[in-house]
């Protein structure tokens, strides 16, 4: 990378979601290849009757998967060989990836029947829930999106999300409780200056390098959904949380990237900016 690079900040936080729309896991180091944070995304509920994703941007038919949380047993070393995942249920009791009752046990807990799948599939695709909120595309509305081949992210690799839009979208709206993980991302990054703002919108189009081998490029503003409104955890449901997005930042908080360059990434990394 020839740029000359500014100071962005640092990495304060890392995610990882195993299983798609269920509770991912905090992490102090990943591998990064060029299909984003080794081990992200690998897992996914089909419905078996539609054949599409199961996910919480359609909470009335899976917003219970927010109750779900999904670990790796071991930490992933290659993407070829990932090892199975723990599946956390809403009472506290755990089931593995690799048994043979889990679509089964899946399924109950659910009240739908589902497949539990690697992202293989050539055409993925899920349903999205348009809440009454000024600013989106459609408004009380199910419409169905497509995602990228044999993969089950939305749109990108790598979700980048600082500490500015947070501290600014606080200040917009202080009734509601902004936290990284409303958003989950999967890098959130300390901003080098105090400033509180959007400040990702002037990334886009740019490379970031992050510690010594990373390098992404940034590709687009993420554009934010129902599921940040959705309660999880003790973070209550709150619609006035996309509404304040809406309204000052076109929907948008965070940013998505695809990988220039892999690498290790390690909590408290450097992050540096393209000029």
């Amino acid at each position: 990378m020839n740029q000359v690079l500014t100071a962005a900040g640092k990495v304060v936080s890392i995610w990882r979601y195993p299983v798609k729309s269920m509770m991912g896991e905090e992490l102090n180091s990943s591998y990064v290849t060029e299909r984003g944070l080794i081990g992200d995304r690998t897992y996914a509920l089909i419905d078996q009757k539609t054949g599409k994703v199961a996910s919480a941007k359609n909470p009335r038919k899976w917003g219970k998967l927010f109750d779900f949380r999904s670990v790796f047993i071991d930490q992933p070393q290659v993407v070829k060989n990932i090892p199975p995942v723990r599946i956390t249920f809403p009472d506290g009791t755990n089931i593995f990836s690799d048994q043979d009752d889990i679509e089964y046990t899946l399924s109950k807990v659910l009240g739908q029947e589902v497949r539990l799948m690697r992202a293989n599939l050539e055409k993925p695709s899920y349903e999205e829930y348009w809440p009454d909120i000024d600013g989106l595309a459609h408004r009380e509305k199910v419409t169905d999106e497509t995602m990228p081949s044999q993969t089950f992210f939305d749109i990108a690799v790598v979700h980048l999300l600082t500490t500015s839009t947070i501290d600014r979208l606080r200040e917009l709206y202080p009734q509601g409780r902004f936290e990284a993980r409303r958003f989950r991302p999967n890098i959130v990054i300390e901003s080098a200056s105090e400033e509180k703002d959007f400040i990702e919108n002037l990334w886009i189009g740019k490379k970031i390098a992050i510690g010594e081998e990373i390098v992404l490029r940034v590709t687009g503003p993420c554009m934010r959904c129902v599921m940040t409104t959705l309660a999880q955890g003790d973070l209550p449901k709150d619609l006035g949380i996309l509404r304040t997005i809406a309204s000052y930042n076109q929907v948008n908080a965070g940013v998505y990237a695809s990988v220039h360059r892999g690498g290790t990434i390690r909590r408290a990394d450097l992050v540096r900016l393209e000029r």
